[in-house]
């Protein structure tokens, strides 16, 4: 301590290590992708999720580790924003797009093309609509909603496999969502939304764990028991809650400036 005292321009040096190491561990989640990607191609659907889902946990927490850090200012010539969407663009979006294709989850049926193409057709329709989302700057509001769809189509394809759904709802799904990327609903962040923050965090954690167990039961196609059912249903209520917020924040607590704001998008 009395050399940093003495010395502040080796806090500094110190102070920019961490920040360096934060950019880092943002960098791990491009990684996480890369390795989600290659066991979608093997064909292992319950790996690609574990995965995915270490991706979205390094993305949960690496913004408050950068701020913390102070990123901007000891790595200034290093834009993290834009690390950030690199890495979020191929997990929430890249990676999940191969695997409507490659696990071939809207195959419409007996209809003027081959059943697959309809699942190149729907991922290619995501890589495309989420674009928008990435370039949109008013993607979120100032009290930290989502505004339209926030290109998560990582845990869309996480619901079409737990829930085991069939084609005709995932490609439903597909294009509803892809229309709402354009449509001004408020979607909650967990993490940062302050309303019920306490209550969305712990929700979050449960979900998060109860995934955990339903992709890993999810990959034997027996019959399923009772501690299954149950996990299974309160995984559908936490998102419901999620949902509630969304639709409350959207259509209820309506801001002065939010008009301003559904214009913005709009624009």
């Amino acid at each position: 301590m009395s050399k940093l005292r003495h010395r502040p321009e080796l806090d500094r040096e110190i102070r920019k290590g961490i920040a360096w190491a934060v950019h880092a561990f943002t960098t791990c989640g491009i990684v996480l992708g890369f390795l989600a990607l290659v066991a979608v191609l093997k064909g292992d659907a319950v790996a690609a999720f574990m995965w995915l889902g270490l991706a979205l946990f390094v993305d949960g927490i690496d913004g408050t580790l950068a701020r913390k850090a102070r990123v901007l200012e000891y790595t200034p010539n290093v834009d993290g924003r834009t690390l950030d969407n690199v890495i979020d663009f191929f997990t929430y979006v890249a990676v999940p797009a191969l695997m409507i294709y490659w696990f071939n989850m809207t195959p419409v049926p007996d209809l003027w093309l081959a059943p697959q193409t309809w699942s190149l057709i729907s991922a290619a329709a995501v890589m495309a609509v989420s674009c928008y989302t990435f370039a949109n700057v008013g993607m979120k509001s100032d009290d930290y909603y989502f505004v339209g769809f926030p290109a998560i189509w990582n845990v869309v394809v996480l619901y079409f496999y737990v829930l085991g759904t069939g084609w005709l709802t995932n490609l439903i799904a597909v294009a509803v969502l892809c229309v709402m990327t354009f449509v001004p609903i408020k979607f909650v962040h967990p993490l940062r939304v302050t309303h019920w923050r306490e209550t969305t965090i712990m929700a979050t954690v449960i979900w998060a764990a109860l995934t955990l167990s339903l992709v890993l039961s999810a990959k034997d196609p027996g019959p399923k028991d009772t501690i299954y059912t149950v996990q299974l249903w309160a995984w559908c209520a936490i998102s419901i809650y999620f949902a509630a917020i969304s639709l409350w924040r959207t259509f209820v607590k309506r801001t002065p400036n939010q008009a301003e704001e559904e214009h913005g998008h709009a624009a």
